[in-house]
């Protein structure tokens, strides 16, 4: 009788009782798709939510209800991801960190503990009730901003097991040995406290087992990342080493109201040199929050939101951001403070950017230069780093596949072809340009440079050499006019 195999179970060369053999063959994938690259990290502090684990927000609504009401402090989480979202950012992930002296909100109901599950002043705000329901009790949690939940149970034991099930529950119930009896009650929780700002350690954590701080953005898809409101300078080249070996645009900043020579000064001094960070001079900007107010807040902010929702291939280079109000030098009425060529001079040659009013396209607020912290003139520019971390974080996420495979002039073609399609698709979305009428790539994976003597040791090499498009980042026009000027004109030359 005939038999089904899946491709690759069947040694066909060793057949001996004659019968038909179907063998499955799954459809070949030579295709590779680029990552998902407007996720932005953000480590800061919080009201409510989990510590040093990175949560998923979408938009202010997530970020309300995963880590409660924004704070009146610089270092807020949720004053950056409301900041990115008006430049145009959508997907977050969020690290809060604490100092380690905040509480959690806690309350007695009938002799039964409750306490917010986790630490911080939003948890004040959780209402509990007891009451009557067909045939037991049910529980009610409530909070204006975090949500409510409904548990039903027959006994205190009953209630305090639905309310651990639920893996979003807003408490925990603590039931004494003595079970107290149901009765009708409502308790307000409170005792919750935030604590104080967290030490630069914190900010960045450990890359231990159990992740904290910065490191707990590994993995999680981040093309560019704050520590918000954080500008020690002895975090810098933590940063750099931590944006380099995640493929991660870090955005730094200096403390706020910095002088231009303290800005230079501090960056030497600090040995940052890296095209992994983008370093924001301390020209503040003020923000009117819609629940704090009239603030002063970070830059980092602005700057890496809006190359969040940027494709990888644009520069923050003269990009319109909004809701700023005005910045240290230049007040509030962003009137008499503008920076001259020779202060922009300091700054970039530095390797350090600003915002600031106006910008080359007109009269509005814009990142300035578009350069991120390295001296070197070939790899200083923001495409640079985010479009080489979108390369290399796209092959990584979709090239393992062939790690196993037979080595062979198949396999070459194989791996050529799926890194061909993949740059070909980048240039038909703008992301590569052609110049000249040449291709901006090439791929070599052949026996040219896998001779045998490595593919025998199980080695396999594919070279790919990618041209980037350039920003114009000095525009020259050049006029001639007078009385006394000869035009010539031509159809090729656009002239009518």
């Amino acid at each position: 009788m005939s038999r089904i195999y899946q491709a690759g179970a069947l040694n066909t060369t060793a057949l001996v009782v004659p019968d038909l053999y179907v063998q499955i063959a799954q459809p070949q994938t030579l295709a590779l798709s680029g990552v998902g690259w407007g996720v932005m990290g953000v480590v800061g502090t919080a009201s409510w939510g989990p510590v040093n684990m990175p949560v998923p927000v979408g938009g202010m609504g997530d970020y309300l209800q995963s880590f409660g009401a924004k704070q009146s402090l610089v270092t807020d989480a949720g004053l950056a991801v409301d900041i990115a979202l008006m430049q145009g950012a959508s997907s977050f992930r969020v690290v809060r960190v604490t100092d380690g002296t905040d509480e959690a909100a806690s309350a007695t109901l009938e002799g039964v503990t409750v306490t917010a599950v986790h630490t911080g002043s939003s948890g004040n705000g959780i209402v509990v009730t007891a009451s009557a329901a067909n045939q037991g009790w049910a529980l009610t949690v409530a909070h204006p901003v975090l949500g409510a939940s409904y548990y039903a149970g027959a006994s205190w034991t009953a209630l305090a097991a639905a309310v651990a099930a639920d893996s979003g529950a807003l408490v925990a119930l603590s039931v004494p040995a003595t079970v107290p009896a149901v009765a009708v009650g409502t308790v307000t929780l409170a005792g919750g406290a935030d604590g104080g700002v967290p030490s630069s350690a914190a900010f960045l954590g450990s890359d231990a087992t159990a992740r904290t701080g910065m490191y707990a953005l590994r993995g999680q898809g981040c093309s560019v990342a704050v520590l918000h409101g954080l500008s020690d300078s002895t975090t810098w080249t933590t940063q750099a080493a931590f944006g380099l070996g995640e493929g991660v645009y870090m955005v730094a900043c200096g403390p706020a109201g910095d002088t231009l020579a303290d800005a230079v000064a501090v960056k030497a001094a600090a040995g940052l040199d890296s095209c992994a960070v983008k370093l924001m001079f301390g020209d503040w900007i003020w923000w009117n929050d819609d629940t704090n107010g009239l603030m002063l807040v970070s830059p980092q902010g602005f700057a890496a939101g809006k190359l969040a929702a940027l494709s990888p291939e644009q520069s923050s280079l003269n990009k319109q951001l909004y809701g700023v109000v005005g910045s240290q030098k230049a007040g509030l009425t962003g009137g008499t403070g503008s920076y001259s060529s020779a202060d922009l001079a300091v700054l970039f040659q530095a390797g350090i950017d600003v915002i600031c009013n106006p910008a080359p396209g007109g009269a509005y607020w814009a990142v300035r230069c578009g350069h991120n912290s390295s001296g070197s003139v070939t790899i200083q520019g923001d495409t640079y780093t985010r479009l080489t971390n979108y390369l290399a974080t796209s092959l990584a996420g979709g090239m393992g596949a062939y790690v196993g495979s037979v080595i062979n002039d198949t396999l070459f073609g194989d791996i050529r072809a799926t890194l061909l399609g993949f740059l070909s698709s980048l240039v038909s979305q703008g992301i590569l340009g052609v110049q000249g009428g040449a291709l901006p790539y090439a791929v070599v994976c052949d026996s040219t440079n896998n001779p045998q003597a490595r593919t025998a040791l199980g080695y396999v090499q594919a070279d790919i050499q990618v041209r980037y498009q350039g920003i114009n980042e000095k525009f020259i026009v050049n006029l001639q006019g007078g009385t006394s000027v000869t035009v010539t004109t031509s159809m090729s030359g656009g002239s009518v």
